[in-house]
């Protein structure tokens, strides 16, 4: 989760200013920033923690559209796409048929949380139907969600491509062949999986942040998805963990303190209570 969160920092800087190299400075203090990727991506944990407390009692869509609602107003002017930010304004409980990107940006979690690939399709499913209830936004949500689930549980890069291949997106280009000509573009079906590939294509953490960025289009977004996906393969190095989270408040350190912390976190993977262990140290705290 943590990983999209920091996708979402070092590409705000690009998302209009594309550049299509991967060398580029990772944290600009000055000019990066946390966008409604980042917010809604904390929303989303939130609601998903306080569900899995009490499935059977909790409804997670009305707890979703209510947490995205009281995240919007804490953090406004965040760069919110038109029509979620009509939906936001106007407290609206309905979804409004949307496949753009928002809904793959913001799901990490639940990749992370499920104990099942089918637990990771029903997660996505019901966060992202209270917007983007558009096929192509469910797909792209489920798409990202999945390729965290099996990542996280150890499968190899080849058997990742092998089932967004067959379930999702044709996985049929290369980075460097798309990137002299991909542009901005809002939608699921153009964005997820060029994010995949960028972390299917990558040596490392941040190889796959840059790999995202280096493409262009909506930098932000595509690197907030690949981030996540490839948190949760590689883990995040210590280094670029305390960068990030220079930009961010201490309501949002608090709430990935939680999520790390959480018991409906896998457990048996070195990185998790690595970073587990990271949020709770209370001198690294201070020090942040």
């Amino acid at each position: 989760m943590l990983g999209a969160i920091i996708g979402d920092i070092v590409g705000s800087k690009y998302e209009f200013n594309n550049i299509k190299t991967k060398k580029f400075v990772l944290f600009d203090k000055k000019k990066c920033f946390f966008t409604d990727d980042s917010v809604m991506t904390l929303a989303v944990a939130e609601s998903v923690l306080e569900y899995l407390q009490d499935p059977s009692r909790i409804d997670l869509n009305k707890l979703t559209v209510r947490n995205m609602h009281r995240y919007g107003a804490r953090y406004p002017r965040r760069g919110y796409g038109g029509s979620f930010l009509v939906w936001l304004i106007t407290n609206s409980t309905e979804p409004y048929g949307s496949f753009g990107n928002g809904a793959a940006m913001r799901v990490s979690s639940c990749g992370f949380v499920a104990k099942s690939l089918e637990e990771a399709k029903e997660l996505s499913k019901k966060v992202t139907e209270v917007t983007h209830n558009h096929p192509e936004g469910l797909k792209g949500a489920e798409a990202t969600s999945v390729a965290i689930y099996l990542a996280k549980t150890g499968s190899t890069k080849d058997e990742i491509r092998d089932y967004i291949n067959k379930n999702y997106y044709n996985l049929d280009f290369t980075l460097d062949e798309i990137r002299p000509t991909y542009k901005f573009n809002e939608t699921c079906q153009d964005t997820v999986p060029q994010a995949i590939e960028a972390f299917l294509e990558s040596d490392s953490f941040e190889d796959a942040i840059r790999n995202a960025i280096s493409i262009g289009g909506d930098s932000d977004t595509l690197a907030a998805i690949t981030g996540g996906i490839a948190e949760a393969y590689y883990g995040i190095p210590d280094d670029i963990k305390k960068q990030a989270m220079y930009f961010l408040d201490d309501y949002q350190k608090g709430i990935i303190n939680d999520f790390y912390q959480s018991k409906f976190i896998l457990k048996n993977k070195s990185w998790v209570i690595k970073l587990g262990l990271f949020f709770s140290c209370k001198n690294v705290i201070n020090i942040l």
